[in-house]
């Protein structure tokens, strides 16, 4: 898989659809797996260009230290710009997925020329960390079922997968999508080190980086626009944060997915590509 370079580090990226085609820019959360093969086809049908790649630290991007990152969100914004500036074709419709719609954020808070158009998928506008008073916080029984668990054997693909299954089981995902998904995961990630392995499986990383300033009291600067995408079962991020993102943001489209959790399910990828293919279009 190519690779490209921007601010001295490599990102790693897989491109669909036509080269001349406007461009959609999938951040990875934190790798470019959080978005689904099917969706990533869908959007290349509807005559797209989609890229997708993985943040630093995952799959085939520089990785360095990912227990003590030398980098902060604000770099991974910069980033995304960065990317969007080297593929060229003109502004990017930008999307995020969980982390990864941290990163979207502030990218388009403080990067707005680089794109044309904003996607926030199953995230919230607050940093990793305690919530502010207002937005849910993580569900308690869920989080304490899911940490309750010790963790695999890094080095065994198989209890990597079936640790990855069970963790989605209680989130309220599919777990054999999960299992397969940590298993890709796993092929890409580049050595058995806790550590790396964590940052690729569990976006472990986001809970060292630096993400300061906030930016939420910004969102309303905020003119692309907006598709906030969250699902109806989202335990870990609950709906009321995507809730949260759509008032904040001027215009912002809301899609809940009454079914999904943290994850964009094969059932509902037709539905959220066809509203990322008409974001901006006059109904």
């Amino acid at each position: 898989m190519p690779t490209v370079n921007v601010h001295e580090i490599a990102l790693g990226v897989e491109s669909f659809g036509g080269d001349d085609a406007p461009l959609v820019l999938l951040v990875g959360g934190t790798t470019m797996l959080s978005w689904p093969d099917a969706l990533c086809e869908r959007l290349a049908a509807g005559g797209r260009r989609v890229v997708r790649y993985d943040l630093r630290d995952s799959g085939e991007s520089t990785v360095t230290d990912p227990e003590a990152p030398a980098y902060t969100l604000r770099d991974l914004a910069a980033d995304a710009a960065a990317l969007a500036e080297v593929l060229g074709g003109g502004p990017a419709h930008l999307a995020g997925i969980g982390v990864g719609g941290m990163v979207a954020q502030v990218a388009a808070l403080d990067h707005p020329g680089a794109f044309s158009a904003l996607t926030l998928v199953g995230t919230r506008a607050v940093a990793p960390g305690p919530a502010d008073a207002d937005l849910p916080e993580h569900d308690p029984a869920t989080m304490g079922r899911l940490f309750a668990r010790p963790m695999p054997d890094w080095a065994d693909r198989e209890a990597v997968a079936e640790f990855a299954a069970a963790g989605a089981e209680i989130l309220g995902d599919d777990p054999a999508a999960a299992r397969a998904l940590a298993a890709r995961i796993w092929d890409r990630t580049p050595g058995t080190a806790p550590a790396v392995q964590l940052a690729n499986q569990l976006g472990t990383v986001f809970s060292r980086l630096d993400c300061a300033p906030r930016w939420r009291e910004r969102l309303p600067e905020i003119s692309l626009p907006t598709l906030v995408v969250h699902g109806g079962r989202n335990r870990f991020f609950p709906v009321g944060n995507g809730e949260a993102l759509a008032r904040a943001i001027p215009g912002a489209r809301l899609l809940v997915l009454e079914d999904a959790a943290t994850a964009i399910p094969a059932a509902a990828v037709g539905e959220v590509a066809e509203a990322m293919l008409t974001l901006g279009q006059v109904r």
